[in-house]
């Protein structure tokens, strides 16, 4: 069970203390300390293999079936610590959703597909479900290219629309933080643009982290943004300031494209 029970943590909606993480003796992740503000969305940036995505990963327990992570630390969600054995992680992620780097559309019709989460929640009246995939289809700006073609398979979409479609499929599922990892990086500028329209507007509802190896899109779009580099956090801050004024050498080295 999930339940907020201390003031102290509403500024914020995950807090990461003192994070380490190994893939069997690589040290992948290197004491994260980092609070993501609710309502808010934050960009990870940083090279490839910084880290990014790894920590994504964690927020929501998708490295449980990897024998060979072992994590340290907290990782604190509405003031419960994520790793504590007695977390029902099947509530985790349905409060912490996941859209990944590729879309990744179940071999089924654009209903069901944004029905499925629903539907394992227990959800079995038409009626109900028809309003569920409706508006988060609505509110992934795709209900209206598709709204005479529920029926058909999913996988007849254009590249853009399959990922508006998985950004459907974690909506329905009534999440309150959705992870992002590099959502865009596969599609033409025009999806692009169209979803980074839909992640400005989600903002309005949910806590969003999202992955990003473009810098244009992080100053485009997020709040906050992190600085990963060689699975350490190297600077967290507000994007705009982080991009006009960055703390750090390696930021503003990383930022103007002097590596990466």
């Amino acid at each position: 069970m999930l339940t907020a029970r201390n003031a102290n943590y509403d500024s914020g909606c995950i807090h990461v203390e003192n994070l380490n993480l190994w893939y069997s003796e690589s040290h992948a992740l290197k004491d994260i300390c980092l609070n993501v503000p609710r309502g808010s969305i934050t960009a990870l940036i940083g090279p490839s293999g910084c880290g990014k995505s790894t920590f994504l990963r964690t927020l929501n327990r998708m490295h449980d079936q990897n024998e060979l992570v072992r994590i340290e630390g907290d990782v604190r969600y509405q003031n419960q610590n994520i790793f504590d054995p007695h977390i029902d992680v099947s509530a985790l992620r349905k409060e912490i959703g996941m859209v990944f780097q590729t879309p990744n559309p179940f071999k089924m019709s654009i209903y069901d597909n944004v029905a499925y989460g629903p539907k394992i929640q227990g959800i079995r009246k038409r009626e109900q479900l028809d309003s569920i995939v409706i508006q988060a289809l609505k509110d992934a700006f795709l209900y209206d290219e598709v709204a005479d073609r529920l029926d058909q398979s999913a996988s007849a979409l254009s590249g853009g629309q399959k990922q508006r479609l998985c950004i459907a499929r974690a909506l329905a599922a009534n999440p309150k933080v959705i992870l992002m990892d590099e959502p865009t990086s596969a599609l033409d500028p025009v999806s692009t643009h169209k979803v980074e329209e839909l992640i400005l507007s989600l903002k309005e509802k949910y806590t969003i982290v999202i992955v990003t190896h473009n810098m244009q899109q992080a100053a485009r779009i997020s709040d906050y943004t992190a600085f990963f580099l060689n699975g350490s956090l190297v600077e967290f801050s507000r994007t705009k300031e982080m991009f006009e004024n960055a703390k750090d050498e390696r930021t503003q080295n990383y930022i103007s494209g002097r590596f990466g």
